[in-house]
Formats: C-alpha cells, sequence, structure tokens
C-alpha cells in the first residue's frame, strides 16, 4: 500500500509577489500580461477569484471583472527559486518526488522513516516548514495513490490539509463527481451525464466491456478510477515531451481570420511555460491542434520551423485547412528536446 502526497502551492505566483511586496496582499492581484498587448493571467489570488478571475483568462477580461484588481509581469526567476527551496524540503522527507509544475509534486513516502513513517505527520511538517520558512501556504491530500491524493490536495484550499485512508477511499470515491476523475474533461463528462452516469457509484454499474464500447481504451480508466484504482507509481525521472497550451472557446470562431486573431495570447501563454523550463529541455519542433465544432481534431507540426508567431501562422492555415469549418479549441505547443539523455558525440581525431 502507497502512501502519496500531493503538494500544491495556494496561488503560487500572487503568493510570492504579496510576500515580496506586502503592499499588494488583501487586494485583488493577478500575475500575467498587460491587457493592451492581449496579456492573459497566469493566476490570481483568492480576492481576485472572489470576482470570477481565473488563470488563463484575458487579462482585458479580467478587469472588466474587477476594475481594482492590480496585475504585475511574472517574476520567474523568484518562482523558480522559491520552488527550489520547496523541493529541498520535500527532499528532507523523501527522494521520491515527481514535479508537475514549479508548485505541485507528488512525494511518495511509504518507505519514509520520519514520524514513524505517518505520511499525515510528514505533510503537516512539510506545510508548516514551507509557511515558517519561506512564508507562503500550500495545500496536501494524502492518499494510497496519485489520483486521490491530487483530488484530497483541493478538498480543504486554501492553506489545507485533507487524508483520504485506505479505509475510506470506497465510500469517499463512490460519492466523487465523475467530473473530478483524472482525465475527464468537459466533453467527456457531459457524455456521462448523458448515458445518467454522474458519480463514481453511477459508474459502478457499468461493466469495462460497455465502457470500452463508449469511451475506447479510457473506459477501462474509467472503470479503475470508479473503485479508487490508480496503480502509476510516483515517476521520478518523469520527462516531458512536449509542452503546450489550449483554449476551448464560448463560441466556436467561425473562420481561419478568428482563429490567427487567438495566435499571439496563445503564444504568450506558451513562451512564458517554456521560461519555467529547466536548462536540460531544449525546445524543438512547434505544433498546433485544431478542434473543430464537431469534435473532429487535427495536430499539424514542421521540422525545422522556427517558433515564432509566422511559423505558427503557416501551421495554423494549413491545419484549418484540413476542416475548413467552425473552431471549437485551438492548442500551440512545441515538441521538446530532453538532453539529459543526450550522449556527447565523441571526438575521433584531434
Amino acid at each position: 500500500m502507497r502512501k502519496i502526497i500531493h503538494i500544491d502551492c495556494d496561488c503560487f505566483y500572487a503568493a510570492i509577489e504579496m510576500r515580496d511586496d506586502p503592499r499588494l496582499a488583501g487586494k485583488p492581484l493577478a500575475v500575467g500580461g498587460a491587457a493592451d498587448r492581449r496579456g492573459v493571467i497566469a493566476t490570481c489570488n483568492y480576492e481576485a477569484r472572489a470576482w470570477g478571475v481565473r488563470s488563463a483568462m484575458p487579462t482585458g477580461q479580467a478587469l472588466k471583472l474587477c476594475p481594482d484588481l492590480l496585475v504585475v509581469r511574472p517574476r520567474f526567476d523568484a518562482y523558480k527559486a522559491a520552488s527550489r527551496d520547496i523541493h529541498a524540503i520535500f527532499r528532507d522527507y523523501t527522494e521520491i518526488i515527481e514535479p508537475l509544475s514549479l508548485d505541485e509534486a507528488y512525494l511518495d513516502v511509504s518507505a519514509s522513516p520520519h514520524f514513524a513513517g505517518s505520511a499525515t505527520r510528514i505533510a503537516q511538517e512539510i506545510r508548516r516548514r514551507v509557511s515558517q520558512e519561506l512564508h507562503i501556504t500550500v495545500s496536501a491530500g494524502v492518499a494510497p495513490n496519485k489520483f486521490l491524493a491530487k483530488i484530497a490536495s483541493d478538498w480543504h484550499k486554501p492553506n489545507g490539509l485533507f487524508v483520504i485512508t485506505p479505509e475510506q477511499v470506497e465510500a469517499f470515491v463512490a460519492e466523487l463527481p465523475v467530473s473530478k476523475l483524472h482525465g475527464v474533461g468537459k466533453v467527456t463528462a457531459d457524455k456521462l451525464g448523458r448515458l445518467g452516469i454522474g458519480t463514481c457509484l453511477d459508474l459502478r454499474d457499468w461493466s469495462k466491456l460497455a465502457l470500452a464500447r463508449e469511451f475506447g481504451s479510457f473506459g477501462e480508466r474509467l472503470w479503475n478510477l470508479a473503485r479508487g484504482v490508480d496503480e502509476r507509481p510516483v515517476q521520478v525521472n518523469s520527462r516531458r515531451q512536449s509542452l503546450s497550451v489550449e483554449n476551448t472557446f464560448d463560441q466556436d470562431l467561425p473562420d481561419l481570420a478568428a482563429c490567427l486573431e487567438q495566435l499571439p495570447t496563445l503564444l504568450e501563454e506558451l513562451n512564458g511555460r517554456l521560461s519555467r523550463l529547466d536548462s536540460s529541455y531544449r525546445p524543438d519542433k512547434p505544433f498546433v491542434k485544431v478542434k473543430f465544432h464537431d469534435f473532429s481534431q487535427t495536430t499539424l507540426e514542421q521540422a525545422g520551423a522556427s517558433r515564432e508567431l509566422d511559423s505558427y501562422r503557416r501551421l495554423l492555415s494549413a491545419a484549418f485547412a484540413r476542416g475548413n469549418k467552425p473552431v471549437r479549441l485551438l492548442g500551440v505547443g512545441v515538441r521538446l528536446l530532453d538532453l539529459r539523455g543526450r550522449q556527447e558525440q565523441l571526438v575521433l581525431f584531434e
């Protein structure tokens, strides 16, 4: 039986900004791009969320919802430094750590000798130390697997701790809305709803075969999650293959011109995420993803192309031409080269 902790910093970027400039505390605050440059919100504090401001929202829209919103530019060096300090605390309790981003990670403490092996007490101590040493808060979830630990960390946010013991798994998962399941987005949740499936208890009435007929290979995953089963280990050496951002639009984009208009905002967010990667990655092939109004989709990439706006425009134009119909989702991304796995070419002659 594994003991997994999922740690998630509370409004991380905004928390660092408020820590470093106490004058910002208690005011609606967002970290993101400028409204006059089609910027987007990377994250915001809870005072801003009370006004309906959310991450990935255009800054202009956020300012309409909250006219007093303070928007500051990201300081990724400060966020990376804080992330390194948090991970140093993690390593005092386990070396089995799977980072998901600068502010989020899984920890496997199954074999940890600290606090007599109590995952709950380890999570409590990590939260205490982050608060005391870095002056920000984190939320933690403790559970027998990654799926449940991630759900648990969100249960008492912000600055919370929620524990799901092995004995509680079956009852807890039974009442869980299917929209909370890992991998279930809006489209899948809507389809489940049309099938009369609202909770994991409803899902348990379906066989693996029946779910496979409806959802393909994801059907078996749904069957397992409905029973609280997740065998994925915490992957210490998990490495990214790509990095991307995407947006599902409230109203379908009617034509190519409307799609091209969205590119600058998407690329700004993508470049922000790329800046957070460590130096062991190198950006490679750019790609675009287009999902049309009928849910058909296509992805197009090009080796040797640059990551400039014009390159993405050409890729998007070619991808759109494959369907030539209204678009509900656009994504932009880049394939990544893992430099840690590349060996230097030996010199044969000097």
